[in-house]
């Protein structure tokens, strides 16, 4: 059994935090994509840099982790991350099937320094009728097509 040292880990998604700060690179997040003891990706927040708001620390070192993986599935890796996950990179981490996360700071940490994914988990809990985005369903039928194309497919990778 391999012995880990998680805090070691743990220190670069927070150095990777402190440089996005210091260095002007975007919010005060770092992330670190691990496999076998061994780091395969890591990377701080990259929104206001990249002009993309889905480029957390944590979606983009599992980004750079598939890539370097040639894979899009992650089982056997651990995710170290200078925060809680928001909404967004949570939904990631187990869509890329990340066995374990860790992180340091709390939601609550950074509610207090301006980074608040509430409102996401109470519009999520809403009803869709009910929430402040408006959400409207159209064209069903003719977008099944595709899923059935898709169930009957031999050509099909699941994931």
């Amino acid at each position: 059994m391999q012995n880990i040292d998680h805090e070691k880990f743990m220190r670069v998604a927070i150095q990777l935090s402190e440089q996005n700060v210091t260095k002007a690179w975007g919010g005060p997040f770092g992330a670190v994509v691990v496999k076998d003891g061994k780091v395969i990706a890591k990377s701080g927040n990259k929104v206001t840099t990249t002009l993309d708001p889905t480029a957390h620390a944590e979606v983009s070192a599992i980004r750079m982790a598939c890539k370097k993986l040639k894979t899009f599935d992650l089982s056997g890796c651990v995710i170290y991350t200078s925060c809680e996950p928001c909404p967004m990179c949570l939904s990631a981490i187990y869509w890329a099937r990340i066995g374990k996360i860790y992180f340091a700071n709390t939601k609550k940490d950074a509610h207090h320094i301006g980074f608040d994914d509430q409102f996401i988990y109470d519009e999520i809990a809403l009803p869709m009728s009910d929430r402040k985005l408006v959400i409207q369903q159209i064209l069903r039928d003719e977008a099944q097509t595709a899923f059935l194309l898709w169930d009957e497919s031999d050509m099909k990778i699941k994931y």
